[in-house]
């Protein structure tokens, strides 16, 4: 599925009646079957942004396509994985992981469930309630959910936050691994630049306030991405200094080559 925004901008009132700008004049295109990384300091809009591609939030200023149709609100087809799990406590794992499916009475889900299961490490707690499991399995299980519908886009809001080095590690090669395998379009926001350098094929960096975006960096390096690699480590640091940089109005996407 093909995103196209167009000078997307979000106002919001605040409490005591101001008008605060958090986004402005975002123009973004996201091809099908791509991966895009949305990076910026924490509170900058990433989330923001995400809600409204997920037809949660609607824009104040601009216009949102996919596939060439408006984005009005909600829809199977772009799925959101949020930062924190949000399960149904009364629902065993398996049961919450396929809840969805069920109510859009989806049949055949037999070996992709058995699939996510084993992928996200939740092997023995199939039947366990959410109050059994820990932050980071249930967010497990919530982005096995997320992938067994096999949505044409998935949106993630820094979803591995509450998971350790090596599990987070494990979960952004297994996603990879789904993108590439099933071609759905992969929208993820961060303000890790290690996490958007190892899962991104195009990073969009968020800066100023409101937020726009101030550039554009496609990372030509092949996935798996060995982290500690000099052409990872090159990649990261030219994230960084984009980072560190001052906001400028937005340029045109650079090509970032394995040196």
């Amino acid at each position: 599925m093909k995103l196209v925004l167009s000078d997307i901008g979000k106002t919001y009132c605040a409490a005591d009646g101001r008008q605060v700008a958090a986004l402005a004049a975002i123009d973004l295109t996201i091809e099908a079957g791509s991966s895009v990384v949305v990076l910026g300091e924490s509170g900058c809009g990433k989330s923001t942004l995400l809600n409204i591609i997920a037809g949660l939030t609607p824009p104040t200023t601009g216009t949102i396509t996919a596939d060439g149709r408006p984005v009005t609100g909600p829809s199977p087809k772009r799925t959101i994985l949020f930062q924190q799990p949000s399960l149904l406590p009364w629902l065993t794992t398996v049961e919450n992981i396929v809840f969805g499916c069920r109510l859009r009475g989806e049949r055949g889900i037999a070996g992709r469930l058995r699939e996510l299961i084993a992928m996200t490490g939740l092997t023995g707690f199939e039947h366990a309630h959410p109050s059994e499991l820990s932050v980071g399995m249930a967010q497990r299980a919530s982005l096995a959910r997320a992938l067994i519908a096999n949505p044409e886009v998935l949106l993630l809001d820094e979803p591995f936050s509450s998971l350790d080095t090596i599990k987070r590690s494990h979960l952004q090669g297994e996603l990879v691994t789904f993108w590439q395998r099933r071609g759905f379009s992969s929208v993820m926001v961060t303000h890790d630049i290690d996490e958007a350098a190892a899962v991104g094929e195009r990073v969009v960096i968020l800066g100023g306030r409101p937020a726009r975006i101030v550039c554009e960096l496609e990372i030509d390096l092949p996935f798996p991405r060995d982290i500690g690699s000099p052409q990872f480590f090159a990649v990261r640091t030219k994230i960084l200094e984009q980072m560190r940089a001052p906001a400028t109005p937005p340029r045109p996407a650079s090509s970032m080559e394995t040196p």
